[in-house]
């Protein structure tokens, strides 16, 4: 059997968020290190491809306290993903990623759980100001005043979230803000769930983590537009319509809209580069991505 921590022989790890995107790669890794584990889901059957046993499944709704009485005794780990980028089905970012996460953490308490693992976000800290990272600060916040073991961890963005270049490349051209010299390294999931399970023994710690690959926007327009076999055209738009668009949005729409739009105009105004980690490249997701299309 492997195991890369000790805290695992305590009790099983339990993961909420297990259907996300994160959460699903946390479940496959679980499953090859033969860790016990397990996952905390709204809907149990979309996970029915993992081939989970009984045991391993609890159906658990994270905005409503009373459904998760019970379900964290016995664990060692709490591993929690749970977070939206779209407000959607009538749950804002503060019901979600702020007051679930704070019923799992009350329920922690209230088993006897030593340690809590938050996935939040890189720069989340300078960047309260945003509607989707305010309620995730939040928590941080109320996690480490909370007495419990904690690790934060930080990743710059996932590869899923470059898929909007790859939508602009497949109609033959990416629009960037100013020059597209920023740089940043998004992870796959695979490789930040590795990172997770490999660093359950830190604790009291924050944890900022990417990719292998540091690139440009503008180098990441170029693989894109390569991926779906284009020629390279990249338009550069000055940087005062993304602060044009992001009040526009701000002025005349919900935050259901100009949540996630300020989130993404926001970050592509920065560095993101964290540290390395991980094996899987981007340049083959985009390939494999734009076969699919």
């Amino acid at each position: 059997m492997y195991t890369s921590s000790s805290s695992s022989s305590s009790g099983p790890i339990v993961v909420a968020g297990a259907t996300g995107y994160l959460g699903r790669h946390l479940i496959r890794a679980l499953q090859a290190r033969e860790q016990a584990f397990r996952a905390l889901a709204r809907s149990p059957l979309k996970l029915q491809d993992l081939n989970l046993s009984p045991d391993q499944l609890v159906a658990a709704e994270v905005t409503q306290a009373d459904s998760l009485r019970g379900c964290l005794d016995g664990a060692s780990v709490l591993i929690s993903t749970v977070g939206i980028t779209r407000q959607k089905d009538g749950l804002t970012y503060q019901d979600v990623d702020y007051q679930a996460n704070i019923n799992l953490l009350r329920e922690a308490q209230r088993a006897g759980v030593k340690h809590m693992i938050y996935v939040a976000a890189l720069g989340g800290e300078q960047m309260r100001h945003l509607k989707i990272l305010a309620a995730k600060e939040a928590f941080v916040d109320a996690l480490k005043a909370s007495g419990l073991a904690y690790t934060i961890i930080r990743p710059n963005g996932f590869f899923s979230d470059m898929r909007d270049f790859l939508d602009m490349a497949k109609g033959g051209r990416v629009y960037l803000f100013g020059t597209g010299q920023f740089r940043l390294n998004p992870i796959h999931g695979a490789d930040l769930a590795a990172f997770i399970l490999d660093r359950l023994d830190q604790r009291h710690t924050e944890l900022p983590v990417g990719g292998p690959d540091v690139f440009s926007q503008v180098e990441l327009a170029t693989l894109a537009l390569e991926a779906h076999q284009k020629a390279i055209r990249i338009t550069h738009l000055p940087d005062w319509t993304r602060r044009a668009t992001i009040w526009a949005a701000r002025t005349f729409t919900s935050v259901q809209t100009y949540g996630p739009l300020e989130f993404f105009l926001s970050m592509m105004a920065q560095d993101l580069v964290a540290p390395r980690y991980g094996s899987h490249h981007i340049a083959d997701f985009f390939a494999q991505e734009a076969q699919r299309a």
